[in-house]
């Protein structure tokens, strides 16, 4: 049975990682996110949007233990947004698992190196689309620079990544694109 997890980003702040929680409680949605996620269970892939521990300061080590709460096999599509693509990419590249279809929506690895939790302290493995079905990264011609960077840097050293451009959708989260649905990423993810 094809299952997906839906890992968010890094909130600015505490205060932000709240507000993001209780919109995840009260099922507004957090950007894209949950939409998907109902997208996907009504094709029948059970879906998942764990709330990773302390986003706003993210510690490796953590966001490991929470991802490994759930079963990972060639059937398990994943997606991340900006800190959970980079995650991802850290994740796979230290394990040998396989997975299915990975989406990678705006990933940052902190290429300015600015984050001291140990989150991006790791080598990118090469070869890490073998452990997978394919990895698409979504990328916005309007984001931000460190995310421009990131993706630059993943598609020099990642053989077989695929690129994905959008005109105009930022961060893709919610105040820039105007919206809680992402058609594009459903199709992609399927």
């Amino acid at each position: 049975m094809k299952t997906a997890i839906i890992i968010h980003g890094m909130p600015d702040s505490q205060e932000e990682y709240f507000e993001m929680l209780e919109s995840i409680k009260n099922k507004e949605g957090w950007h894209w996110l949950l939409w998907l996620k109902d997208e996907l269970i009504k094709k029948n892939i059970s879906s998942e949007v764990p709330v990773m521990p302390e986003a706003y300061n993210p510690e490796y080590k953590a966001w490991k233990e929470m991802f490994e709460r759930f079963l990972l096999n060639e059937e398990t599509i994943l997606v991340g947004h900006s800190c959970g693509g980079g995650f991802i990419i850290h994740y796979l590249s230290e394990n040998d698992v396989k997975v299915g279809k990975v989406v990678l929506v705006a990933p940052w690895i902190d290429p300015d190196k600015e984050l001291k939790t140990g989150m991006f302290d790791f080598d990118i493995d090469e070869s890490i689309v073998s452990k997978t079905k394919g990895i698409t990264i979504f990328s916005s011609t309007n984001d931000m620079q460190v995310v421009q960077d990131s993706i630059k840097i993943l598609k020099e050293k990642i053989k077989d990544i695929k690129v994905t451009e959008f005109k105009n959708y930022g961060h893709f989260c919610y105040g820039d694109m105007k919206t809680r649905e992402f058609p594009e990423l459903l199709e992609e993810v399927i």
